[in-house]
């Protein structure tokens, strides 16, 4: 009996002992992450509760105005066509942006992760994260000067075709596209290079030493392993992209009406600040059913991605 009961007894001693270090692990856990996530908090959650709370009113209640709830705000992106075709813009400007970024990124991070070395790597970094020093107002005012009639591409174009018409790429599309891809191509290239410097130099000699070719090693085993990257700096970038107004007003006039420069409207020379929040909502789930939509298929491909 007393050799039965010894095992007993030390179980009953070593499990309040494993309980309280889970609850310091806890505790430890929880005391790291309060700073950040009071922050959050403070600075992001309550203005986004506080905007949700706008956009069901009738009026902003600013000088005295009473408060009065209404769901008019909501209704009125359905009621008003030309809010749909803005959004609709808003949303391919996002996604052409987005995937030239993602053609653009992909192979730069791919030479700066297996190609370079050195001095050499720590250039094309700092060449990388540039136009993060710089004002966005001037990054974008400078291309303007490069887009415009006259400008420098259109006088290289006009200097090879002399009586050729101008190319007219300032004040359209393409012209706040190319704007948009300046500022946020260093996400897609930063995320893919974190994935892209992970993999194991010896699966790549594996797959060559049995024959793979450059393209097939691209297409069945870096492709596959840089998707997080991939998928990562898309976030990165379609998100504020949809909502970006400073490179639609400026880089393309009168045809930049997008849902960020609607928006920036109604908050600042409408005064409307209950639709600008409903409208910035709407958006905001138009994006999370998108994202909830592709997520099943990028699952999919991440797990098949594990070697």
């Amino acid at each position: 009996m007393t050799e039965l009961a010894a095992p007993t007894t030390a179980s009953a001693i070593t499990a309040p002992a494993a309980g309280g270090a889970e609850k310091r692990g806890w505790l430890a856990t929880a005391g790291l992450l309060l700073p950040a996530y009071g922050w959050l908090t403070l600075a992001i959650f309550l203005p986004l509760l506080m905007m949700l709370g706008f956009s069901f009113l009738k009026v902003a209640p600013f000088g005295g105005r009473a408060i009065v709830w209404t769901l008019d705000n909501y209704l009125a992106f359905l009621k008003r066509p030309y809010l749909r075709d803005v959004a609709w813009t808003s949303l391919s400007i996002g996604i052409w942006t987005t995937l030239i970024c993602a053609a653009v990124g992909l192979p730069a991070a791919l030479a700066l992760a297996r190609s370079t070395f050195g001095r050499t790597r720590q250039v094309l970094f700092l060449l990388i994260i540039l136009p993060f020093w710089t004002n966005g107002l001037v990054r974008v005012f400078s291309w303007t000067m490069v887009l415009r009639d006259g400008g420098i591409i259109d006088g290289l174009y006009h200097w090879i075709l002399p009586d050729a018409a101008p190319l007219g790429l300032l004040y359209t599309y393409p012209a706040i596209v190319v704007g948009l891809v300046h500022a946020y191509l260093p996400y897609m290239i930063l995320t893919c290079y974190l994935s892209l410097v992970a993999i194991d130099d010896q699966i790549l000699e594996a797959a060559r030493s049995l024959g793979a070719r450059a393209p097939v090693v691209f297409w069945k085993i870096i492709l596959p392993l840089a998707t997080p990257g991939l998928v990562s700096g898309s976030v990165l970038i379609f998100v504020p992209v949809i909502g970006s107004f400073m490179e639609p007003r400026i880089l393309g006039g009168r045809v930049g009406v997008t849902m960020g420069t609607v928006i920036e409207d109604q908050f600042t020379q409408a005064f409307n600040w209950p639709l600008g929040a409903a409208l910035s909502f709407t958006m905001l789930a138009i994006v999370l059913a998108i994202f909830a939509l592709a997520a099943p298929v990028l699952k999919r491909q991440q797990g098949g991605a594990q070697p």
